[in-house]
């Protein structure tokens, strides 16, 4: 049974989505820690402008783009109009220390100042392990709370919950890890679709550095799909194209409703000189956008398997709150 959304929630998936099929084929450049750390002598009118540059390109062809408001703002003013927009919400990297994570809101940023600056959707990324019981119940209240906030405002969450290790001396790049992820990642996927989160952005839950067996990949993003109650989406997690593009189709044709993608499509050009850069994003940048969208039109599965339009009668206007 298909949850009825409230207007603003509708509208504003409707907006981030492929005007063509309820998929979503979304940019993702809203990096700021590790985006200094690709440019450190940068200074903030350079960063904020190859943010505009990539997104300006690129926003022609995506459904929406997520940017930050620290040096994405000036990208926003010059996308294109008919791309969504969607803003972090939350501070980059975490508290704590590493086998215990907490995550924080930007400082002077709320979602009221996201809805008012007009964008279309809220993206709120938190790390977690399900097995870190207390911290886990603890994020979980933070998440109801942050998602409320924003449907109080009607805005859509799309959340990003990202995987680490807990174990000292136990990598999340390693073997070790790799067994748990599936297990992990797919827990995850059950317990944040019942946060209130409209859309999740999910990591590929296996690590094709030790798993090659796509028969394995699809067994488990069906495992992960059969565990979420909403619509998810594929995140590429700083891989190349050339390792994104299979797991995109995978994830696919297992139940995802497209993607929300950014390093492999656009990492290289941010080194690269002005011209050098102009003509890889309308070259190379593009033409991964378009095939990761091409998959996600043929394969995706539509966000509105979950989520129908609200209905109105007379006078609905006097009662919308």
């Amino acid at each position: 049974m298909r949850t009825e959304l409230t207007p603003g929630r509708y509208r504003g998936l409707k907006a981030s989505g492929l005007a063509d099929r309820d998929v979503f084929g979304i940019l993702a450049f809203d990096q700021r820690g590790s985006y200094r750390r690709m440019l450190p002598t940068a200074d903030y009118e350079q960063l904020a402008r190859i943010k505009s540059e990539v997104s300006r390109v690129l926003s022609a062809e995506a459904s929406a783009v997520l940017l930050d408001p620290i040096y994405g703002m000036p990208a926003a003013m010059s996308m294109n109009g008919r791309a969504g927009w969607l803003l972090a919400l939350e501070k980059s990297g975490y508290s704590g220390d590493s086998s215990g994570r907490r995550t924080e809101l930007l400082a002077g940023w709320t979602a009221a100042k996201i809805r008012q600056i007009g964008a279309n959707a809220v993206k709120l990324m938190v790390y977690y392990h399900p097995r870190h019981e207390a911290l886990a119940a603890e994020l979980e209240r933070f998440i109801v709370d942050v998602v409320n906030d924003c449907h109080r405002l009607d805005l859509p969450v799309f959340l990003e919950p990202m995987s680490y290790s807990i174990q000292d001396g136990t990598a999340k790049s390693s073997p070790a890890f790799a067994r748990e992820r599936p297990d992990i990642v797919i827990e995850t996927a059950r317990r944040m679709s019942r946060t209130g989160a409209d859309v999740l952005k999910l990591e590929f839950p296996v690590d094709i550095q030790y798993v090659s067996d796509m028969a394995e990949w699809r067994r488990a993003c069906r495992r992960l799909s059969d565990a979420c109650a909403v619509p998810w989406v594929l995140l590429s997690a700083g891989v190349d194209f050339a390792r994104f593009k299979p797991q995109l189709q995978v994830a696919c044709e297992s139940g995802a409703s497209g993607f929300l993608a950014g390093r492999a499509i656009w990492k290289e050009s941010v080194a690269m000189g002005n011209a050098e850069r102009a003509a890889f994003l309308r070259g190379a940048a593009l033409s991964r956008l378009r095939q990761l969208l091409d998959i996600a039109k043929r394969e995706g599965r539509p966000w509105t398997d979950f989520y129908q339009a609200p209905t109105f009668a007379e006078g609905w206007h006097e009662t919308y709150r």
